[in-house]
């Protein structure tokens, strides 16, 4: 694990690695909205200034040395660090891997995917978004997973509205990878999330009939569909975190977190100047 300044502050788990039972509620204050936009800022920023490091020969440890260094200069900590024990600051997931893949001294080879997903803890509250890059020269079917992985996130946003059910978040993104002959992982969903990293609400990305929770203003929660191009039958390395496709094939996620507001949904993972690290990094690539 790498070091955090102590005069950064830290989320209550930093020194157990036990984030204890969630108890804070679905809904967030005026106050702590104004500052989830700040972190969702920070955590998008973040995201953006590492894309220049995704390139054939760089380890997924240097990746996560670089956003463990650019977010405490933004005097922040990195969440996932010792969240339930996890050893780094950021995931990285390469290929197969579906989600929370551990940085290590694995170099990124031509035709890789990888997704790297940051969140910061500032301001005593969360953000947390995602986004697949493509390494090097990439393959056609690797391209789509990602660009439809993508379009399937928005499908999700463009589906919450006050007075609906949550259910229809996964309706929109399952519906939309049956389309595209892709799989919905369905181990992992999206979550509450605030002054604490996960709180109680739970988002899936597939339809489930008897999830009624009508969405309300003042929620806040990220939506981050997993998509894969075979089976999304998964399995778990033997680390407790990685967890990989059984079939071997690859994978794609991308993640925001989200404001309910009386008229829809605000994105506050974008940058200060409303950037989407999602649209801008596949820009660049397309």
């Amino acid at each position: 694990m790498r070091t955090v300044p102590a005069t950064i502050n830290r989320p209550p788990y930093a020194l157990t690695g036990n984030p204890g039972p969630s108890i804070s509620s679905n809904i967030r204050t005026e106050e702590e909205i104004q500052r989830m936009r700040l972190a969702g800022n920070a955590a998008a920023e973040v995201l953006l200034e590492v894309e220049e490091f995704i390139q054939p020969g760089v380890t997924t440890d240097r990746i996560d040395q670089e956003i463990h260094e650019s977010i405490l200069a933004r005097d922040a900590y990195p969440s996932p660090l010792n969240y339930r024990g996890y050893p780094k600051s950021v995931c990285t997931s390469v290929n197969e891997v579906i989600c929370h893949g551990i940085p290590d001294s694995r170099p990124l080879v031509d035709g890789d995917i990888v997704n790297v997903d940051v969140t910061i803890y500032m301001g005593e509250v969360h953000g947390d978004t995602s986004v697949t890059f493509f390494v090097g020269d990439v393959d056609q079917e690797s391209k789509r997973l990602v660009f439809e992985t993508r379009a399937a996130l928005y499908a999700g946003i463009d589906s919450v509205k006050p007075g609906e059910p949550i259910n229809a978040i996964g309706s929109a993104i399952e519906k939309h990878a049956r389309q595209h002959d892709l799989g919905v992982v369905r181990e992992f969903i999206g979550h509450g999330i605030g002054t604490e990293f996960h709180s109680g609400l739970q988002i899936k990305h597939y339809y489930d009939p008897y999830d009624s929770t009508v969405i309300v203003p003042g929620m806040t929660f990220t939506i981050e569909p997993m998509l894969t191009l075979g089976s999304p039958v998964c399995e778990m390395w033997d680390d407790d975190w990685t967890a990989v496709t059984r079939d071997g094939s690859r994978t794609a996620q991308f993640e925001h977190t989200l404001l309910v507001t009386e008229e829809g949904v605000e994105i506050l993972t974008v940058t200060r100047d409303g950037v989407a690290p999602a649209d801008e990094i596949l820009k660049l690539n397309n």
